[in-house]
């Protein structure tokens, strides 16, 4: 099979390349730059921009479906509005529920794991229930519990856990952090009342990211600088943002930018099943959160529960906000994901890599996306033909 991408703008890590042609064959891109003479699909891009696609390595639902909904529709309907954000690849992930509910959810993402027809799933985000009570935010602090690697262990036997995040500070978390390391899952401090000195040593246990920067950690002080301050200065953490202007404002958009290398930096759209739905009222772990304005809030204390952020939104909201050129911060959406987790063959656009691909229009509307080389979401006004010959 050979697809043939006419006439795009191709944009990938530090590149910005106009009416170019990207072949792809058998799911893999073969070549960016001149076209090949004959193609199975031809799609004319005419002039729009060709990005990786997004790897969105936070995200618990969308349009009224909850990853812990414990339900396989549930989850095929989020990783359907997924696509049509241009996501190619997610990680479904979860709340802090009851360890036996948390199981079953689990292997609801098992069985579309082997099923795959629409957006990718390596593995899981597991956020919570190893958290801090004080720090619960959204979380149900009903099912909070303290660091059990049985449970984490028991998980990661049914989908494999890709980033596990948890409070470093708690009794049991070091210990637990290094037995994730040992087993390749990412640990990342969340939802954490912890120290700097707290982090360093969790970050010398294996600790490589933190979730959903600024929010639900101890904020920067000059006599103490907390996860945050950790987070603007250590170089060996990766950051989280949720960039719907909301959770980060627009001018710590720009301090970040300007502060933290860009390698460091992931976007991720931590939505829940408020976004996509407009204003109303949805379910979170048993919590009632109301949307208002596209803002998720509890009902209950007020406190900010997820985004409804889509991810064409949080790409468009960076380049708007810092002034950076879309070559220079793309990064963030894929390639430095996937570099984090050590999956090889994602996040840019060149020969030898996976053939995910969203096509953006000039106000970062998707109008295609593509995974594997097959096309999964066609927005309007997008035209593709079938042709033997190019």
């Amino acid at each position: 099979m050979i697809l043939l991408l006419k006439n795009v703008v191709v944009v990938s890590p530090g590149v910005y390349q106009d009416h170019q042609d990207i072949v792809v064959e058998n799911g893999i891109i073969t070549s960016v730059g001149t076209g090949c003479d004959h193609a199975d699909e031809v799609v004319d891009g005419d002039g729009l921009t060709a990005v990786p696609g997004f790897f969105d390595i936070h995200c618990h639902g969308a349009n009224g479906a909850d990853v812990c909904d414990n339900n396989l529709d549930a989850i095929r309907h989020i990783a359907a509005k997924k696509l049509a954000e241009g996501v190619t690849t997610w990680l479904p992930t979860t709340l802090t529920q009851p360890r036996e509910e948390l199981l079953e959810i689990v292997g609801k993402v098992a069985i579309y794991r082997q099923q795959q027809d629409l957006t990718r799933c390596p593995g899981l985000h597991v956020e919570g229930p190893f958290i801090n009570k004080e720090k619960a935010g959204a979380q149900n602090p009903q099912f909070v519990r303290p660091p059990d690697a049985g449970e984490l262990r028991a998980l990661h036997a049914i989908v494999p856990v890709m980033i596990l995040s948890l409070a470093p500070e708690m009794p049991g978390a070091l210990e637990l952090i290094r037995e994730a390391r040992a087993a390749g899952i990412v640990c990342s401090a969340a939802h954490t009342a912890a120290t700097c000195a707290q982090i360093s040593t969790a970050i010398d246990a294996g600790l490589t990211h933190l979730t959903h920067f600024g929010n639900a950690m101890t904020p920067l002080h000059h006599r103490e600088i907390g996860v945050v301050g950790a987070g603007l200065y250590d170089p060996r953490l990766m950051l989280e943002m949720i960039c719907d202007t909301i959770h980060l404002c627009p001018d710590m958009l720009k301090l970040l930018f300007t502060v933290v290398p860009v390698e460091r930096l992931m976007m991720i759209t931590d939505s829940v099943a408020a976004s996509w739905i407009g204003e109303g009222e949805i379910q979170l772990g048993g919590l009632v959160v109301e949307v208002r304005n596209h803002v998720a809030r509890l009902k209950e204390g007020g406190a900010l529960a997820g985004s409804t952020l889509r991810a064409n939104e949080g790409l468009r909201n960076i380049v708007e906000h810092t002034g950076r050129s879309l070559e220079s911060v793309i990064q963030v959406t894929s390639w430095n994901q996937a570099r984090s987790l050590g999956m090889k063959g994602f996040g840019k656009i060149e020969p030898g890599y996976n053939a995910d691909i969203t096509l953006l229009r000039d106000d970062f509307s998707v109008a295609r996306t593509i995974v594997g080389g097959e096309t999964r979401f066609v927005g309007q006004a997008s035209t593709a033909i079938k042709l033997g010959k190019a």
